[in-house]
């Protein structure tokens, strides 16, 4: 009987390389920032990586759909190097790759890095389809703001909440992430922005108005893997270990039946109850210390904190307007370094983006932002759209 990865697999080392408009350097430069950092962190020779997983998405205006930049880039001579995509689930998916081929015993240490460079290139947000000649078959590309746009008008008729306090559950979403990314030097935005402008910001997509959406990044994240006995062997003592990873990913169900009534999003569920189980999380409301999740659109983020089983169901909106997930006195503070909205998006390094904040907040590393003590660090990507994607979520812990 399979009995998933919890505690099989320590991070040892995390890097993450400056976000924004990276006019300055390209995609090898933002890999070996990430990289240098979180071989540094780690403490060994780049000899004793076994294996690497690379993740980038959007690889017509990218890198290439090989593995051979990133090798180039950070000089991994002679080792396996993968390349892998799943959409805004990829940095996870490069982590859940290395994590697997550690615990598995097939290496003893491996890499998983990310990388999006877009700024440059053109790539506006608003993509035209990408990802294969028959894609419009399963997923008609409209905009991503109209089709997170959807989840909110779902959400309203599920639960009955009014049009005003939707707004403004949401708008407390964007201005939290705008606090925090104050406090983050390597995010992208780094300027407070006030509830009214929020609530005034002209209209994207009803309800999503222009500080509800993410930005396009450049940036790379990286994270080093090996087993625990080996990490204490390497001198580490307050070590943070990988409790969970977990995807689930549409099969058709949402679009294809009657069974989903569009205000919450279905693989988000199933992978968080797969996750809990797999950590040993059974109240993830007093158990949880932090999140990173997939604020794609503000909407997103209220959305999924009723899919984690964090707010139960159409009570996310008050418990956002109460201030339950603000990073000072919240119960569970959520977006502690900007998140997507306002450390950046570059696809590829935003799950491990969000596991280096994790991993920081847990070995007490994180500044200004840091948390008092936790124990858990959730992260969360959602690819695709609400009614066809992908969810991953992954979970760490210290490790005793």
């Amino acid at each position: 009987m399979a009995t998933g990865i919890k505690d099989k697999v320590a991070i040892i080392g995390m890097g993450c390389s400056q976000f924004g408009e990276r006019w300055d350097v390209g995609t090898d430069g933002l890999l070996a920032e990430a990289f240098d950092e979180a071989l540094a962190d780690a403490g060994i020779e780049k000899d004793r990586i076994e294996a690497a997983w690379f993740g980038s998405c959007i690889d017509q205006v990218n890198v290439g759909n090989s593995a051979i930049p990133a090798s180039m880039a950070l000089r991994l001579d002679g080792i396996p190097v993968s390349r892998v995509e799943n959409m805004c689930a990829t940095g996870t998916e490069a982590l859940r790759g290395a994590a697997y081929a550690v615990a598995s015993g097939a290496v003893d240490i491996a890499l998983a890095v990310g990388a999006e460079k877009l700024k440059d290139t053109g790539y506006g947000g608003l993509p035209p389809p990408y990802k294969g000649t028959f894609n419009d078959l399963w997923l008609p590309m409209g905009s991503a703001p109209a089709g997170f746009a959807q989840l909110a008008a779902g959400y309203r008729a599920r639960h009955g909440i009014s049009k005003e306090d939707l707004k403004r559950g949401i708008a407390h979403v964007s201005w939290k992430s705008h606090q925090n990314g104050v406090l983050s030097p390597k995010a992208h935005l780094r300027k407070a922005v006030t509830m009214e402008a929020i609530l005034q910001a002209p209209m994207i997509a009803e309800p999503l108005g222009l500080f509800d959406c993410c930005g396009v990044s450049d940036g790379a994240a990286a994270a080093i893997v090996t087993t625990p006995e080996i990490a204490r062997a390497l001198g580490r003592r307050d070590m943070v270990t990988i409790k969970a990873i977990q995807l689930a990913i549409s099969s058709g169900v949402e679009t294809a039946t009657s069974g989903w009534d569009g205000s919450h999003v279905r693989n988000t569920r199933v992978a968080a109850r797969r996750a809990y189980e797999e950590a040993g999380i059974t109240d993830p409301r007093r158990q949880i210390g932090l999140m990173e999740v997939h604020d794609c659109f503000s909407i997103t983020e209220l959305v999924t904190m009723e899919d984690l089983f964090i707010s139960e169901d159409g009570r996310a909106v008050h418990d956002v307007l109460d201030g339950f997930y603000d990073r000072e006195g919240g119960g569970v503070p959520c977006q502690v370094d900007g998140g997507l909205k306002c450390f950046g998006h570059p696809i590829g390094a935003s799950g491990l983006r969000m596991a280096y904040e994790n991993y920081n907040q847990l070995l007490g590393r994180a500044g200004p932002r840091q948390l008092s003590a936790p124990v858990f660090g959730l992260s969360h990507n959602l690819g695709g759209v609400p009614y066809q994607g992908i969810a991953a979520i992954s979970i760490l812990g210290l490790h005793a």
